[in-house]
């Protein structure tokens, strides 16, 4: 036989020992209990946030129209143009209504006539009756075409006033102090009377307008103020509370239009201006655990509940409220006093037994 195939009994004794060695050493490295942390639960007041995106909007707005129908001859402003109350914003053709104050003022003048006249009979027969120059029936005659001289005079005067108005109408004024925000019809087409041809935002008050989905209405809310800020800068903001909710819902999307009064909005936010609100619900009892103590049990959310009578492990079905940052809301599922694994659940499995991490408890 070959030396090389010579293998001395002595070394295969240590070759033996050397192995049963590794294995003993691998044996001991893994550990027979997993260690975990534990927390007790207590529960906490949690209110949930929710916060929407809407815009700026002015509490009033006017929809300016004509009162009488023509062709719009000037346009005087323009979308995004501020205006002050009883400004001029737009004309249409007054030829017509010049028309018809003219033949106004025409018979007013002849019912003005017909006046003097009628009343200078009268006297003339009111003298002449004191004298005994002229008998009772024409007397009364002269009384009642004066009576109907007057009353037709009123009537002339009273059509002048309309025509007058009816010219005046021609010109579009805002009737409050604002901005334009919307326009509608252009300078060469025709304006129906009281068709929309600005939209006026008055000065003052602001709201926050936004569009809620219908199911967080259902929602119990704690009425306290809304934190509105302006998503383009962050450290502009101002608290609002809930002025007005629309009774109807948009068919479009399900959702329901809200406004939120501001408090002394910061002149930043102007008109159209996209903001974020955040408002909270009513605090409720809840349990708050760090992402690492959800797991999942037949699809659901669930938790590792620890015994402390024989140091085991089960899971726990749970519902999960929301979804903070690093950490998750318990709300049905636990109850006060429960402990639960926060930490080293990644091996762990049904009744198994599990050692505290010394010091991790809490």
């Amino acid at each position: 036989m070959s030396p090389s195939r010579l293998v001395s009994t002595p070394s295969l004794f240590a070759l033996a020992l050397a192995l049963a060695g590794c294995q003993d050493k691998t044996e001991q490295a893994q550990p027979a209990v997993p260690l975990v942390t534990i927390a007790s639960m207590a529960p906490q007041p949690y209110a949930p946030a929710v916060t929407l995106t809407g815009t700026i909007a002015a509490r009033i707005q006017s929809d300016l129209s004509f009162r009488v129908s023509g062709r719009m001859t000037e346009r005087l402003v323009d979308v995004g143009v501020h205006v002050d109350k009883g400004q001029v914003l737009a004309r249409i053709d007054p030829v017509q209504q010049q028309a018809e104050l003219r033949a106004a003022q025409a018979s007013t003048s002849s019912a003005e006539a017909q006046l003097r006249q009628a009343s200078a009979v009268f006297d003339r027969q009111k003298a002449l009756l004191g004298d005994g120059f002229t008998t009772r029936s024409n007397y009364d005659q002269a009384e009642r075409a004066l009576r109907v001289a007057q009353a037709m005079t009123e009537q002339a005067k009273a059509q002048m006033r309309i025509a007058e108005d009816a010219l005046s109408y021609t010109e579009l004024r805002a009737d409050a102090a604002g901005v334009i925000t919307a326009r509608n019809v252009d300078v060469g087409e025709v304006a129906q009377a009281a068709q929309v041809v600005f939209t006026l935002a008055q000065d003052g008050p602001r709201d926050a307008v936004f569009e809620v989905n219908e199911s967080l209405l259902l929602q119990p809310s704690d009425g306290l103020s809304i934190d509105v800020v302006l998503v383009s800068r962050p450290d502009i903001r101002t608290l609002g509370t809930v002025r007005q909710v629309s009774p109807t819902v948009n068919t479009r999307n399900g959702t329901v239009r809200i406004k939120i009064g501001l408090d002394n909005p910061p002149a930043e936010m102007t008109l159209g201006a996209v903001v974020s609100g955040t408002g909270r619900g009513r605090p409720l009892p809840a349990f708050m655990l760090p992402w690492r103590a959800l797991s999942s049990a037949d699809g659901r959310p669930a938790v590792w509940r620890f015994n402390p009578q024989d140091r085991t492990v089960s899971l726990q079905k749970v519902a999960v409220a929301a979804h903070e940052s690093g950490s998750f809301v318990v709300s049905n599922g636990l109850a006060a006093g429960d402990m639960v694994v926060t930490d080293g659940t990644k091996l762990l499995r049904p009744n198994q037994v599990v050692e505290i991490s010394p010091g991790a408890a809490r």
